[in-house]
């Protein structure tokens, strides 16, 4: 039993990392999270680090990712124990990641303050951007994100959401060290590091140009009921009848997929709805599918309210980045069979090229993510022009319930938003629907699970922040820099080893 407290005590400090994050915002637990972990693995032999650091993670994916049972028992069909399980698979894969950063690190690095200072942050950013990578990516629950109003979020512009990721493990590891009476330099340069973060929130990276008009329509129709025959015309009413009210915008916007049917199916009304918007001189930009050729189907955005509408036309963004299961069935003749949650409505996407334009709306240029897209910050980035305005991205968190997942995808875009220095604009189908400005801070939002329409005045931005322009390249630099420290140091020696053996004996 007493060999099993260390793994226990890391599942709870991996646990109380879910907090830092939305809907909870308390952001000093991170630092309390990784804390924790360097705590239970820092004299470890390779193979105890590495499960330790496995019991970590499932700390934090488990509950922190809890809300995907949503789409799985209520849309999917499936029984809850079943879902838990599926769920704990997911984290358990998850958390091979950091299992094999703090297994390479003790089998390999001999010095146990380069390995804590230098080694492992470098190491675990690392395990970060390859599970967001691997089997097409799923970069959910970085720790950067839990900083987003925090006195780090100045370092977004400059570093991207990894960059406070890796400040805040190398603070937790001096922050460690210094609490068991190590030598106190770490400590002192990370406090240095997070005054240069603190004032870097005073930084203007771009500059204003125009203000534009927005309504964001929110339909609150319920996923169960979306695809049912029927209830396509009660959407097509709903979303007409929020938006007709709403004649002082710009730009009118319906979130991911609104319209329940293909775009060659509605072609007649949507050639309709585009005369309409444009005798009403504004510009509309909706999310559906589109099936533009024979097994073709897209998850699209389109702009309409030019009168010109056909099927086919430009000004469309088709998703690149799809959900695994959700859009895409890996092996799907094999797994469809075994249960309906692999066969859920529309999960049979096609993927969208890269280099796609924005979508020209009021005047005005958006780069477009819709729903899963906006969490991985190279592809968003990769869309973003330096003539785009604004960042616009769609989504349906319908799936989830009232779980944190939703809260959880907010608080990603709106990093993206400081990261580029662009507004946000989020339009969803019951919420979060909201407006920031560049520097990712919410400037409107509507209530989850009701109807309504989000009016608000934005300013587009011009200019590119650091990380716009150069990407992850300055963060390489620091954690490159951050392994050439580490070469140099040597084993402790003396009074210090015997030290840190007395500790942890």
């Amino acid at each position: 039993m007493r060999k099993l407290l260390p793994l226990f005590g890391a599942l709870l400090c991996g646990a109380l990392g879910v907090l830092a994050f939305s809907p909870f915002d308390f952001w000093p637990l991170a630092l309390v999270s990784l804390a924790g972990l360097f705590a239970v693995t820092h004299h470890c032999a390779p193979g105890p680090a590495a499960a330790r650091g496995f019991a970590w993670s499932l700390g934090l994916y488990l509950p922190g990712l809890w809300w995907i049972h949503n789409s799985m028992t209520i849309f999917g069909g499936l029984p809850l124990p079943v879902a838990f399980v599926l769920v704990a698979l997911l984290a358990a894969y998850l958390s091979l990641y950091t299992s094999l950063a703090l297994w390479l690190a003790h089998r390999f690095v001999a010095s146990p303050r380069a390995r804590l200072l230098w080694v492992l942050p470098v190491l675990l950013i690392g395990a970060d951007w390859l599970r967001g990578w691997m089997l097409t990516g799923f970069p959910w629950l970085w720790f950067g994100y839990s900083q987003l109003d925090g006195p780090l979020a100045g370092l977004a512009p400059i570093l991207g959401v990894q960059g406070i990721s890796w400040l805040l493990l190398f603070s937790a590891a001096a922050l460690w060290r210094l609490g068991n009476g190590l030598r106190w330099r770490a400590a002192a340069f990370a406090v240095v590091l997070w005054g240069l973060g603190v004032a870097s929130q005073q930084l203007q990276w771009v500059s204003p140009t125009q203000t534009l008009r927005v309504a964001l329509v929110q339909g609150n129709i319920e996923q169960s009921l979306k695809w049912i025959p029927g209830q396509l015309e009660h959407s097509l009413k709903r979303y007409l009848d929020l938006t007709r009210p709403a004649l002082h915008a710009d730009l009118v916007i319906w979130p991911e997929s609104a319209l329940p049917a293909s775009e060659q199916q509605l072609a007649p009304w949507l050639e309709q709805v585009d005369k309409l918007m444009a005798e009403r001189n504004q510009s509309l930009i909706t999310g559906l599918v589109s099936r533009p050729a024979a097994g073709e189907v897209y998850n699209a955005v389109l702009g309409l309210g030019n009168g010109r509408y056909q099927p086919g036309q430009g000004n469309r963004y088709y998703k690149q980045q799809l959900v695994p299961i959700g859009e895409f069935v890996p092996l799907g003749d094999l797994l469809r069979p075994l249960a309906p949650f692999f066969n859920l409505p529309m999960s049979s996407f096609s993927r969208g090229e890269s280099g796609q334009a924005d979508i020209h709306a009021a005047g005005r240029d958006l780069s477009v993510a819709i729903c899963y897209e906006v969490a991985f910050p190279g592809l968003v980035r990769a869309n973003m022009k330096p003539t785009t305005d604004f960042l616009l991205t769609v989504s349906n968190d319908t799936w989830f319930g009232r779980s944190i997942g939703p809260w959880q995808h907010q608080q990603i875009a709106r990093m993206r938003a400081l990261e580029l220095g662009r507004p946000m604009i989020r339009a969803t189908n019951n919420g979060v629907t909201l407006v920031t400005d560049e520097k990712g801070r919410m400037s409107a939002s509507l209530p989850q699970f009701e109807q309504g329409v989000l009016t608000a005045e934005v300013t587009g931005m011009t200019g590119l922040t650091p990380y716009a322009r150069f990407g992850n390249l300055p963060l390489l630099a620091v954690l490159g820099l951050s392994l050439l420290i580490a070469s140099r140091c040597r084993q402790p020696a003396g009074r210090l080893m015997m030290a840190e053996r007395r500790l942890f004996k």
